[in-house]
């Protein structure tokens, strides 16, 4: 798709992240029930509520489109002929939503031959949206207006990086990885917020040394991308959807791309 395509339909799917949020917040602001999945992991209604949103608007806005949704796997039927589907994530952040500390999200992100060439992230409590769309840059959407990020170019391994990490998911592994940089400090934050937080240069690094679904990068991803950053394995290969029946991502990096190749390096 060209620039003129995504910047039309990024109007829409900005809308349609909204919307899903504002139905989060209905539920958020009042009791709700948790179920868990057979993974072991939490479900709430707000979950169903959002997927249901989410899927009825980008089916009308784009009907020829495949769906892969966190809460809807077993509809999706692969990618369309030009490798293109979206990739949704209703809640991001589910233990966030429940310990309502805010940290949660509403991911939707298009795929085009395995590259996030759109993403959409909207964290309902704080009301900020993070959008890029590929050669079309990365903004920050809030009370304050409109406005363009960028990663940190300044970043790199002689100065004490701003590493963003998980509150939820913590690991003896993660914490051997840290132990190899030279100095940091660590900016805890939830869900795909993560991958956005270096996005708009607040943090400088995000190192993902845990398991994590397609569905919870590929929109921030998107955003990384539009605001100059990259994201890759620990062997320097981008993160890629173009297998979405794998929806396990390996072990992954987001930084500016000078900063990443200089750990892989070091």
């Amino acid at each position: 798709m060209n620039s003129h395509e995504l910047s039309n339909l990024m109007t829409s799917v900005i809308e349609i992240a909204q919307q899903a949020g504002q139905k989060i917040m209905e539920i958020y602001e009042r009791d709700f029930q948790v179920d868990i999945k057979d993974d072991a992991s939490p479900l709430t209604e707000a979950d169903k509520a959002a997927n249901k949103i989410i899927i009825e608007k980008l089916q009308a806005l784009t009907p020829t489109l495949p769906i892969l949704s966190e809460e809807a796997v077993e509809r999706f039927a692969g990618a369309n002929d030009d490798g293109v589907y979206w990739l949704v994530d209703p809640l991001d952040g589910t233990k966030e939503f429940i310990k309502r500390n805010g940290e949660f999200t509403v991911n939707i992100a298009l795929i085009e031959q395995g590259t996030p060439i759109l993403g959409v992230v909207y964290a309902p409590v704080l009301e900020t949206t993070y959008t890029g769309f590929e050669n079309g840059g990365a903004q920050k959407i809030d009370q304050a207006g409109h406005h363009d990020i960028n990663v940190n170019n300044s970043a790199d391994i002689s100065t004490a990086l701003r590493v963003v990490g998980s509150r939820s998911h913590t690991s003896d592994e993660m914490q051997a990885w840290l132990d190899k940089l030279a100095d940091y400090e660590m900016v805890s934050m939830g869900s795909s917020l993560k991958l956005c937080l270096v996005a708009e240069g607040k943090a400088d690094l995000y190192p993902r040394i845990g398991l994590t679904s397609l569905w919870d990068t590929a929109a921030a991803h998107a955003v990384v991308l539009a605001a100059g950053g990259t994201v890759t394995d620990l062997k320097g290969k981008p993160l890629s959807y173009a297998t979405p029946e794998n929806v396990l991502n390996p072990y992954f990096l987001v930084g500016n791309m000078e900063l990443i190749s200089a750990l892989r390096a070091n």
